[in-house]
């Protein structure tokens, strides 16, 4: 119940609205919860410049798409003294809430858990289809371009 009045309270009131702890558990039920949707798991920190510079497209993208069944899900990679700029940098940014930072107690293990082959580095975006597979996933700086035609791809399937 505590859970949900936070998740409420994050979605109305975005401007006060903390960033969310996100471990292996809450990523595997975020994604369990967008069921039925196309999801782009964002992995960004405040420190990364391409994190950055990109985080607004896909902001872009979302606002695109979110009329079809798409959702942008942002986790910030920042350490927790860190989390008043990784907010003020979302805000800004115009990213719907609930947003999350990662939280977890063994790093590596967070980073198995959504992919094997990642190893970590920044950007990192995660895209799963309506049935939660991942469809594919983009490490480093990646062209807006290409990352629109796989969202398109599954949300507009070929016939």
């Amino acid at each position: 119940m505590k859970a949900a009045a936070i998740l409420i309270c994050a979605t109305v009131l975005c401007a006060a609205a903390p960033l969310l702890p996100l471990d292996e558990a809450g990523f595997t039920r975020t994604l369990a919860g967008n069921s039925g949707k196309v999801v782009l798991f964002d992995f960004w920190a405040t420190w990364c410049d391409p994190c950055r510079a990109e985080l607004p497209e896909l902001v872009r993208l979302e606002r695109k798409w979110r009329g079809r069944g798409f959702v942008l899900v942002t986790v910030s990679a920042d350490s927790p003294d860190q989390e008043p700029a990784a907010l003020e940098f979302l805000q800004k940014s115009g990213v719907r809430f609930p947003a999350y930072i990662k939280h977890v107690k063994d790093d590596e293990a967070f980073i198995n858990s959504i992919d094997r082959g990642w190893s970590g580095a920044l950007p990192a975006l995660f895209l799963y289809d309506r049935a939660g597979r991942r469809a594919t996933s983009f490490i480093g700086e990646t062209e807006t371009a290409k990352i629109e035609a796989a969202i398109a791809a599954l949300i507009q399937p070929a016939r």
